[in-house]
Formats: structure tokens, sequence, C-alpha cells
């Protein structure tokens, strides 16, 4: 009777955290179509290629060697890990433990031997990227845009996967010594090279105290990991998931290459040749001429706000951002993905992303360098967002600062940046 209630318990807590996920997921969902259309179905060999090298290879991760390889750790104890939950949950369902061991056999033991190993590595990671984090004289994780809950999200996550893999190593040092003691429901199974290290500390308990903690530990373990699942989508780490689909969809034009507005590109085109055809006439609602709010945004601009995992690369390599100004591309991605949210809530907020979340001095200070696309280990696009942001400034509101506003008179009036008409432009060769 007791395990059916543990069974029982163990499927609401399953239920809950699916629907409880799966709800906020659709969510986002609904938040990142929200923004304008935009068409990426093109060449999907090379976009699966993009997926498996920077997603799933980690290639752009691994440039900053230490870091990179601390991630890889955690990346691979968290996808590999995950097999020995789909034994756990088997077990939690149908009041079993250690389903696999009678099917897999020896191999069972090498699978559980892995799997500590890997869960010692997460733990090494988590306490190094804090103690980084905290420890270390690193300029992007002390930036302003983290205080708060930023820099609580991170911790927390670091804090809980150590306190999981901690559980996972405690759950296997029990059981091992439950095995050698032939207690009745821990037949012997599974190798534990990692665990045994932890076995001192539990060998002098009673047989009922071992079991106590065994089963103490294992709750601990699967509801830790149901609620991280619950928790995920509310945080910056929900990367996790949407750095495959944000890769996939990456832009695949050269480096630097601006994407024209077919509006205004086919009226210079009419300009330049008066004998074009003219563009087809259409019925719907004129275009805002680039960005003044998230709405105005693509999906995939909305999605990249959604993947931005806030690890500050973009920010530690732009020039405007080093020599002291105001600009972080961090910080966009972050505001972007702020007033999506706060919209959602509150549709009718007098708010907008341009000038209550991202100031005109923000967007100027950038040099369209693509330092920060190049920096991101997700290939998302700080810039992009900055550059219409800076067309809805000029095409809607007609301000920029002097020195531009300056060189768009000059093409107008001289044809060039310059303030020299064209007759005098080859007056610098007479007195060479």
């Amino acid at each position: 009777m007791t395990m059916i209630y543990s069974q029982l318990i163990f499927l609401v807590c399953l239920s809950a955290a699916g629907v409880l996920f799966t709800r906020r997921m659709l969510y986002i969902r609904r938040n990142i179509l929200s923004g304008r259309p935009a068409d990426f179905s093109d060449a999907p060999k090379e976009r699966w290629r993009t997926m498996a090298r920077v997603a799933l290879g980690q290639s752009k991760m691994v440039t900053r060697p230490f870091a990179g390889v601390l991630h890889l750790l955690i990346y691979a104890g968290f996808v590999i890990i995950n097999i020995e939950l789909l034994e756990i949950v088997l077990d939690g369902l149908l009041g079993t433990h250690r389903l696999f061991a009678g099917y897999l056999g020896g191999a069972y033991n090498f699978l559980i031997g892995t799997f500590e190993w890997l869960a010692a590595g997460v733990l090494v990671a988590c306490v190094a990227f804090l103690v980084r984090r905290h420890g270390g004289a690193i300029a992007r994780f002390r930036a302003g845009e983290l205080a708060g809950w930023p820099s609580r999200d991170a911790n927390i996550i670091l804090v809980a996967e150590i306190l999981l893999m901690f559980a996972f190593l405690s759950m296997n040092a029990a059981d091992a010594l439950l095995q050698s003691r032939e207690v009745a429901h821990y037949p012997e199974a599974g190798a534990f090279p990692v665990s045994q290290a932890l076995q001192p500390l539990y060998e002098g308990l009673s047989t009922g105290a071992l079991v106590a903690l065994e089963r103490g530990m294992w709750w601990f373990h699967i509801l830790g990991i149901l609620a991280f699942l619950v928790y995920v989508p509310h945080s910056k780490h929900l990367h996790i998931l949407l750095a495959f689909p944000n890769t996939y969809y990456s832009r695949l034009q050269a480096s630097g290459q601006m994407d024209n507005m077919p509006t205004i590109q086919s009226e210079v085109q009419a300009m330049l040749d008066p004998s074009a055809a003219p563009p087809a006439p259409s019925t719907d609602a004129p275009a805002r001429f680039g960005v003044q709010d998230v709405t105005d945004l693509t999906w995939k601009q909305l999605l990249e706000a959604y993947t931005c995992t806030e690890c500050g690369r973009c920010s530690s390599v732009c020039p405007a951002h080093l020599t002291g100004k105001k600009l972080s591309p961090r910080k966009i991605m972050m505001d972007t993905r702020d007033r999506l949210e706060e919209r959602a809530a509150a549709p009718d907020a007098p708010r907008t992303l341009l000038g209550d979340f991202i100031s005109e001095e923000e967007l100027w200070a950038c040099t369209s360098c693509q330092a920060c696309v190049d920096a991101c280990p997700v290939n998302i696009s700080p810039m992009g967002i900055i550059l219409d942001m800076r067309r809805n400034l000029i095409m809607e509101e007609s301000r920029s600062p002097d020195s531009i506003t300056s060189m768009f008179n000059n093409l107008e009036n001289n044809g060039a940046p310059w303030a020299f008409p064209a007759a005098s432009r080859g007056d610098w060769t007479q007195n060479v």
C-alpha cells in the first residue's frame, strides 16, 4: 500500500511539472510569434550543419578554453545523465528499483560508472564557475545589468546543480551499502567508482537509516530535476533548449551584410531606373520604418532575446563598451526580453522598447563592427536590433547625432559625405 501511495505521489509530481513546463513554453512561443514574419527556410543542409557545429558541438564556447571545458563538462553531464533519469522516472511510476539492470547486464555497470564520473565533473565545474563568478576579477560579471535577479538566477542554477549531483552520488553510495548488506529490494547492480568515496560517511548508519537516506536522496534528486524543469523556462538557462533552434535559424549571409527594407529599396530603384517595374500595390497597413517596440522586431530576433545566456561575451569584446560608453550588447538583449515579457503581461502599458528600455545614447555608441555577433556562443545578433532601432530614429523620428545629420546633408547636397561640391573633388591634386 505504501508503494502505491509513493507511485501516485510521483505521478502527480511528474504530471504537475509537465503541465507547468508546457504552459510556460507555449506562453514563450506566443511571445516569440508576436514578432514580424521572417523567412529562414533556405539552405536546410547548411542550417543543420551550423546547429550541429555551434549548439551541439559547442564550437564557439571553446574559443575561451577554461570556461569552454567547464561548460562542456556540464553540457555532457546534463545530456548523458538524463539517460539515468529515464530509469528513475520508470522506477517511480512502476515501483521498481534499478529497472534497467536486469536488461542491460554488464553494460549497466559501465553506464552507472560513467554517470558517476560525469556527475563528479558537473559538480566540480559548477563549483569552479561559482568561484570564478564571485572570486575572479572578471568585469563582465560585475556589470550593472546583472544586479539583482540576473545574478541570483545564475547562482540558483549552479547551487541547484551541485545539490542534485551530490544527491545522486549520495543515493548511489547508500544503495551500494544496502546491496552489500543484501537488503531486499536492493539487488546487486551498478558500479560506483565515485560514490564509494562517500560510503565511509554513511556506513555507520543502521539499515533503516540507510534506506531512509537512499529514498530521501532519490526523492530529492528527482523532485529537484522536476523543479529544475519548471524553473528553466523562467530563467536565462532556457538557452539549454533554445540554442538549437536559434542556431538552426542563424543568418547565413556574409558577415556585416545588412538587410534592405523592401519598400525603400523599390523606391530607390525607381529613382535610379525610371523604367523599372513599379512594386505591386499592397492593401496592407504601412509598415513601420525600423523598430520602436518589440512587435516591430522579427520572430527570430525575439527568439534571440529568449535564447540569450547573459554570459557577457558580446559586451566583453564591444569596443564601445570597453571605452566606457553606455552601450552593452548584453543589456540590449536583456532589455528586449524584459520588454517582451512586460508587453505580454500588460499590452496597454504606455511604454516602448526604444526610449523606455534602450536609450538613443546606447544605440549611437555602436560602431557596427559585429564583434558582439562573432563572440556570441549561440549566434545572437544584438547589432541587428540596434541597427533596426536606428532606422526608426532616422526615418520616422528624424533624429540623429549632429555628425550623422551633417553627413546626410552633405550626401543630399554634394553627393558625398564631405562638405565639398562635386566640382571641387579634384582640387586637392592642384598642390601635389
